[in-house]
């Protein structure tokens, strides 16, 4: 593999990096400013990844599969729509912090469940990312509602322990996506048929606007920016990829401050700098159990 990154994968991972962070600011609008129901924007959401993807699905049934359905609906539509909720109080810029925990939860389901040894180094990455957010979420702040916070912890929480488990299906990135999609939208559905009310009306208010958000994160953000992510590793090592992606959280902060008026306290900031030293320490030392792109998978 190439020992360094040429300025077209550089591109690529900005490219990704600013729809990741983009994304997290497009969720608040979408579910705050608009007043999208959060289970019913998964939904949309779902539905426009599953209508790109759905070729892929006929293509073969992968092993597995109710498996394969289960482990893509908590690393997509199961973790996103918790997030969503949470996205209805609580900033971008402080949940793009508690994302970061989706690292150190990662390696410790991968303890638990599939025997990851850890060393003083990781430790010590996993006490720091924990603590910062930790920090973020307790912290008083205007841009930290807990209870939204709580439930942004709840959707990383989610996803990072059905992270530990896609070692085990033999299916390929996109294709997870697709049947991911399906098993988000045969969730979903019924669940904000039953639990929220005033979807349409919500969406007939600003058309215009609720498509955008919902073309930008289906097709933009899951289809385009994780798609071109997982393809970089066919040809490039984690080690060059995967700590670029520590660029978004403060893209996220960054974003979140310009577009959606965030307050930014010390707690914040002190919370969110431990954790990124945390999970950069995670990110670079080596693990034999849990690929690198599931400790930074993007986590909405």
């Amino acid at each position: 593999m190439p020992r360094s990154l040429p300025l077209s994968a550089l591109g690529i991972m900005l490219f990704c990096n600013v729809a990741w962070a983009m994304n997290v600011v497009v969720s608040k609008i979408a579910v705050s400013t608009l007043g999208l129901p959060p289970l019913f924007y998964t939904v949309l959401r779902s539905a426009t990844v599953l209508a790109v993807l759905f070729p892929l699905l006929l293509r073969q049934r992968p092993d597995r599969l109710p498996l394969v359905l289960a482990i893509g609906f908590a690393i997509t539509g199961g973790s996103f729509g918790l997030q969503f909720i949470g996205l209805q109080t609580a900033s971008p810029s402080a949940v793009g912090i508690v994302n970061l925990s989706g690292a150190p939860l990662t390696v410790l389901f991968a303890i638990i469940f599939l025997g990851e040894e850890v060393r003083w180094r990781r430790g010590l990455g996993m006490a720091l990312a924990l603590g910062g957010v930790g920090l973020a979420i307790g912290a008083p702040s205007e841009a930290g509602d807990p209870v939204g916070l709580g439930f942004a912890f709840a959707g990383v929480l989610v996803g990072a322990f059905a992270s530990v488990f896609v070692k085990r299906l033999e299916v390929e990135s996109v294709t997870l996506q697709a049947w991911a999609g399906l098993a988000s939208l045969l969730v979903m559905l019924p669940a904000t048929l039953a639990l929220e009310s005033g979807q349409w009306e919500a969406f007939s208010a600003a058309p215009l606007a609720a498509a955008g958000c919902v073309l930008f994160a289906g097709l933009v953000v899951s289809v385009g920016a994780h798609s071109a992510y997982f393809r970089l590793f066919q040809t490039y090592d984690a080690n060059l990829v995967v700590p670029l992606t520590l660029l978004t959280p403060l893209l996220t902060i960054a974003f979140g401050t310009w577009l959606t008026g965030d307050t930014i306290h010390w707690p914040l900031i002190v919370g969110g700098i431990m954790a990124l030293v945390g999970v950069a320490i995670i990110v670079i030392r080596p693990s034999r159990t849990i690929f690198k792109w599931q400790l930074m998978r993007p986590k909405i």
